[in-house]
């Protein structure tokens, strides 16, 4: 067995080739520039992970790995764009460097050649590789418009957040594992656990992300500070802040959702401190992290097989970057 490290060592390997052609070189150079700023490459290195728990790595689980980072990428291409955010990873995003007309162009031929990596798999699983590629690649494009429909709405009631996680982060990683999972030949019980475990812990992990932005360190992060409160997105914490504040904070509050002051992240971030979001956050994550272990542990293999996955489940959800 892997670890996480090592898989993400040969991944890197494995992935750092051309994928696009040499012309024209005003498109293609928008999306090695974006690949080649790297990223955590969980989701394909759990695709990988997902095989590897029954059984040896197959080539297959190696060309849907690639499959689903390019699909990743072409997400936040877009995602940079709609957000208008001008860093990612600590470098210019792709919109601000090409603009924004060869960024969507650059986003969609990731999507494209992803199929293409798809297509290459063995017949013997593809219908069923694909159509769960493709359920995913909807769910997540859902996820996002209801990510921008909150921003124009006063209030977004918990459970509908949490669906708008489910479908914008969480799907795309128990896709990945539920997709390796198929490749290394596990039964459907088994591939219905595995697929829960990546969808709680895809949640936990969203949750992780949205404190990050508001109080992890850019330095770390990649991202400037509060970029969520800038966009007024309806995160956990501001649902949270607007359910516990007493009227003076929720008045404030909802005055600087209004408008552009130029402390209004500090002034934000007081009131989440004040109603104790962040640690309600805390344990929020906690609470699916524990759902996620739950379905891992009632996968059908040794208990030693599936240590990688706690190992990378604790990682993530205890990340500071």
């Amino acid at each position: 067995m892997f670890s996480f490290k090592q898989l993400s060592a040969e991944f890197a390997t494995y992935f750092n080739k051309p994928h696009f052609p040499q012309h024209p070189e005003s498109l293609y150079a928008a999306n090695n520039y974006f690949l080649g700023l790297g990223g955590k490459r969980i989701r394909p290195v759990l695709c990988l992970m997902g095989n590897e728990l029954f059984g040896d790595i197959h080539a297959d689980a190696w060309r849907v790995a690639t499959a689903v980072e390019l699909f990743h990428n072409f997400t936040l291409v877009h995602d940079d764009i709609m957000d208008a955010a001008p860093l990612r990873r600590g470098f210019e995003t792709v919109h601000y460097k090409y603009g924004s007309n060869t960024a969507l162009l650059a986003g969609d031929v990731m999507l494209v050649v992803a199929y293409e990596y798809l297509n290459r798999i063995s017949s013997g699983y593809l219908k069923p590789i694909i159509s769960i590629f493709s359920k995913t690649a909807k769910e997540v494009c859902e996820g996002q418009q209801l990510d921008m429909d909150f921003e124009k709405i006063p209030t977004v009631a918990l459970a509908d957040y949490l669906k708008m996680i489910e479908l914008k982060t969480s799907v795309l990683l128990a896709a990945s594992l539920q997709m390796g999972a198929i490749i290394g030949g596990a039964g459907e019980g088994n591939c219905n656990h595995l697929y829960e475990f990546g969808k709680s812990l895809g949640i936990a992990f969203q949750i992780q992300d949205d404190y990050l932005d508001a109080f992890g360190d850019p330095e770390k992060f990649g991202k400037a500070a509060g970029g969520d409160i800038k966009q007024n997105k309806k995160t956990f914490l501001l649902i949270h802040a607007l359910e516990t504040t007493n009227a003076a904070q929720k008045e404030e509050l909802n005055k600087l959702l209004s408008e552009d002051a130029t402390d209004k992240v500090q002034r934000v971030l007081k009131i989440f401190h004040d109603c104790n979001a962040d640690e309600w956050a805390k344990q929020l994550k906690q609470q699916y992290f524990d759902k996620a272990m739950h379905h891992l542990e009632e996968i059908a293999v040794l208990s030693a097989r599936k240590n990688p996955l706690a190992e990378i489940a604790n990682f993530l959800i205890q990340r500071d970057y």
